[in-house]
C-alpha cells in the first residue's frame, strides 16, 4: 500500500429526507446532491454514489500512481466505469464490481496495468470495500 501524505479535508455528509419525497444530501463541505429512486429519473441513486465513489477515487489514485512512476506527463486520459451485480441471495448488497478502465497515452500496456493495479491499491474507497469497516450508530430522536 502507498504512503501518501494529503492535505486532510474533512468529510462527510447527512442525508434529509421527509414522508414523502426524496433525500437531499449534504457534505460537511457544502455540497449538495438530490437523490433519485425512479428508473427513469435523471440523476443518482444511492448505487450509482457508491459507483461514483469507487470510479472517481480509481482515476484519482492512477494519476497518483502515474506521478510516482514518473509517466504522468504521458498519460492524457484516465477513466474508470465501475457497475455493478447485486446478490440475489441474502442481505441486499453488490456481489461483484466491474471496473473498466482506462488509460490513454504514450505508455505501453505493461505500464497501463501497473497503474491501473497501483491505484486500486492506493484508493481509499477499493481499501474500504474490501475490508470490513466497523459502524458506529447513534440514533436520536
Amino acid at each position: 500500500m502507498a504512503d501518501l501524505k494529503a492535505k486532510p479535508r474533512p468529510t462527510g455528509a447527512t442525508a434529509v429526507l421527509g414522508r414523502t419525497g426524496f433525500p437531499h444530501v449534504t457534505s460537511v463541505t457544502k455540497g449538495e446532491l438530490d437523490i433519485v429512486t425512479s428508473p427513469s429519473q435523471p440523476g443518482f441513486n444511492p448505487l450509482d454514489l457508491l459507483y461514483s465513489s469507487l470510479s472517481a477515487c480509481l482515476v484519482l489514485s492512477a494519476r497518483i500512481a502515474a506521478s510516482q512512476m514518473g509517466v504522468l506527463d504521458r498519460i492524457t486520459e484516465l477513466t474508470a466505469d465501475v457497475t455493478g451485480e447485486k446478490a440475489t441471495e441474502g442481505p441486499s448488497r453488490v456481489k461483484k464490481f466491474n471496473i473498466a478502465f482506462g488509460i490513454k497515452g504514450d505508455i505501453d500496456e505493461e505500464t497501463r496495468q501497473k497503474i491501473a493495479h497501483a491505484a486500486e491499491d492506493i484508493c481509499t474507497v477499493s481499501n474500504t470495500i474490501r475490508g470490513k469497516p466497523e459502524f458506529a450508530m447513534a440514533i436520536s430522536g
